[in-house]
């Protein structure tokens, strides 16, 4: 999905009543992560006053521990799901705190809103789009929000950071690109137009 019309399927999610499969895809939006980080995560992994999410290594595709800072409606989203929990340690996006939604739950509501062509996964895209085109973010925070390992061995042994504060950043700004008003058909026309 284009990072332009990612408010507008934000707005529908949020207005439409709250269902585990709804929170799940507008976390995952939220944090440009990916879908198995969302349904696998447990409650112990958030320190909601720090506004932390820790992953552990063996959930993250690079098997490397990977620390995500939270904006502030994510920790709202996750707070309101606090209050509705099944236990203090288990699954946060699951009916009973055991099981975890199905790899298709998020999808599904995709194709249900009549969105064709787009992906769980491709809100990662979007969020490097947008970053790349938006923001004067470098390029290696972007990577680094999305866990990506540096290609380069060298670069890599040098690069120690993990630019979290920066990270803080870039995502406080996504979020509110996120949750901004869509983009009317007016303001498209206007905007098709203006390009023409």
């Amino acid at each position: 999905m284009p990072y332009a019309e990612v408010p507008a399927l934000m707005a529908r999610l949020v207005a439409a009543s709250p269902t585990t499969g709804r929170d799940a895809l507008r976390f995952t939006i939220y944090n440009a992560v990916r879908s198995n980080e969302t349904r696998l995560a447990v409650w112990t992994e958030f320190d909601l006053d720090q506004g932390i999410w820790t992953i552990p290594g063996e959930r993250m595709k690079a098997r490397e521990t990977h620390v995500v800072p939270l904006s502030a409606p994510t920790i709202a989203l996750l707070r309101r799901r606090w209050q509705e929990r099944v236990s203090d340690d288990g699954l946060v996006f699951s009916n009973d705190g055991e099981r975890p939604i199905s790899d298709m739950t998020m999808t599904k509501l995709l194709r249900d809103a009549g969105i064709k062509g787009a992906t769980v996964h491709g809100f990662r895209s979007a969020f490097t789009d947008w970053a790349a085109e938006k923001t004067d973010f470098p390029k290696e925070v972007a990577d680094k929000a999305l866990a990506h390992k540096l290609g380069n061995q060298v670069e890599a042994a040098y690069r120690r950071t993990d630019f979290f504060d920066k990270r803080r950043e870039l995502m406080a700004v996504w979020a509110k690109h996120v949750d901004s008003p869509p983009a009317t058909n007016d303001t498209k026309t206007a905007a098709k137009g203006a390009a023409d």
